[in-house]
């Protein structure tokens, strides 16, 4: 067990110091992470997406319904949850509880799900990943962006159902929502895919984990610490509650053993920065986000481990 977990975390935590440390000393601009971002949002991650789910047979396929249906709801209800006890509990703006919201009710799929998952359960979870990514991209994100648009001088004179349908079809544009689309059709059809674009989206793929991992080093190095009540009840939620609630709704859904453990692992993966990074264009930019970012990183050394653990005991 103790070397599973050394060659499932140890490369994670190796990737993500990297990038710290290139932010922290400048080596790369941790201010402006644009560039990088765009990479691997339009390019890498989703290549690697549609190579995995477009190669996944179609009845392995249709077994990923059910979990993507469990993460939806654990998604909702955590960003939901979030979002009220900002509002209400810690009194701050709709923005600032979106993006705190979103920051811990969207783990980091993109960063650490991929190396972990694959490290720990083999290529079989990859498309458990993907399918992770696709359900945060479709349901909490664009409730996000809505909210933050609502802020502005143009979004305010829309009507909340507007907001929301303008923010998911300016999502469902980006490539990263629809490459996933893309597979399952490939995959339902049964679409043979010619071994050189087979290869060529592959090696643009296999920058996904590096980069991921280095860009959320990179934007946590940029992140202000303020370590208070409201960071730690925020880490609990995401690192401990976020997952145990998965394996709550998963039991109670009957998943497979297997689809359980993913979708749990899936769960309990820290806090995503994607909710850091759109609040910086909306100047919403909370310290409990950026805060929680960095704590959860770097207390999910622990709470990776015990889930890991836990998971495997699961009968």
């Amino acid at each position: 067990m103790i070397q599973v977990l050394a060659n499932s975390l140890v490369p994670i935590f190796v990737g993500l110091l990297f990038g710290y440390g290139a932010g922290l000393f400048r080596v790369v601009d941790n201010k402006d992470v644009k560039s990088l971002v765009s990479f691997l949002m339009t390019f890498a991650l989703p290549s690697s997406l549609f190579v995995v789910i477009a190669l996944t047979p179609r009845p392995l396929l249709w077994e990923q319904a059910k979990a993507a249906v469990v993460l939806a709801i654990v998604f909702l209800v955590f960003f939901v949850a979030t979002y009220y006890a900002s509002r209400n509990l810690g009194k701050d703006t709709a923005a600032n509880s979106a993006v705190l919201a979103l920051t811990l009710g969207f783990p980091n799929h993109a960063g650490i799900g991929i190396p972990l998952l694959l490290a720990v359960y083999g290529p079989e979870a990859s498309v458990s990943v993907a399918v992770g990514l696709a359900v945060g991209a479709i349901t909490i994100t664009p409730i996000t962006l809505a909210i933050l648009e609502s802020g502005t001088s143009a979004g305010g004179t829309l009507s909340p159902a507007a907001r929301i349908c303008t923010s998911l079809g300016r999502a469902l544009k980006k490539p990263v929502f629809w490459a996933p689309v893309l597979g399952v059709l490939a995959s339902v059809a049964k679409v043979h895919m010619p071994t050189y674009l087979d290869k060529s989206l592959t090696i643009l793929g296999g920058a996904t984990e590096g980069t991921a991992l280095f860009v959320t080093g990179l934007i946590a190095s940029a992140q202000r610490i303020n370590l208070n009540w409201g960071v730690g009840w925020a880490v609990l939620g995401k690192n401990v509650l976020q997952p145990a609630l998965c394996l709550a709704v998963a039991l109670l859904f009957g998943m497979p053993l297997e689809q359980t453990r993913f979708a749990v692992l899936l769960s309990a993966i820290p806090s995503g920065f994607f909710g850091v990074l759109f609040g910086k264009g909306f100047d919403a930019t909370p310290d409990v986000a950026s805060s929680s970012l960095i704590a959860s990183t770097v207390l999910s050394i622990f709470t990776l481990a015990g889930w890991i653990a836990l998971l495997n005991h699961l009968h």
